[in-house]
């Protein structure tokens, strides 16, 4: 297998600590939805992986509707991320992926869904631990870009 590039990060003091790139890149200050006073200080761990994961997918969605011969003509894609405790106390995450994909019908956008979750490097490493749900969210001239309050982790 071919390496195309490595992303280098580190973390201090854990989900309530920070995290930096090397390079400068990104340095946040994380915040902590499950501590009391940290819940808004910065993102949390799995708001960070969201943006990643719905970026990811959504290159991934670009390439499968190539590969499908469709034009997408506009599209946004949002990921919920969910921190879920099992009864044994062993921590996991769910991911619900939903995308809005104009200029292809129902039936295609489905199938463009379906092919980029099978080439997602995201969606591949989660397969097998982490359920993810795909939803196709309908196009409407009324609907508004999905608003921040979408976004937040559950």
């Amino acid at each position: 297998m071919k390496t195309l590039f490595t992303a280098e990060a580190a973390s201090k003091g854990g989900r309530s600590g920070t995290i930096h790139t090397p390079d400068g890149l990104l340095n946040v200050e994380l915040g902590n939805p499950l501590e009391a006073g940290l819940e808004t200080r910065g993102p949390s761990p799995e708001l960070l992986f969201a943006g990643a994961y719905a970026a990811c997918f959504h290159g991934a969605i670009h390439n499968a509707a190539r590969r499908a011969g469709a034009v997408i003509q506009d599209s946004e894609v949002r990921a919920l991320v969910s921190l879920t405790e099992d009864a044994e106390g062993g921590f996991h995450l769910s991911v619900a992926l939903h995308a809005r994909l104009s200029g292809v019908d129902s039936a295609l956008a489905h199938r463009v869904m379906e092919m980029a979750h099978q080439t997602c490097p995201y969606s591949r490493a989660l397969r097998g631990d982490a359920p993810v749900t795909l939803t196709l969210d309908p196009i409407a001239p009324h609907l508004p870009p999905y608003e921040r309050s979408d976004l937040q982790t559950r």
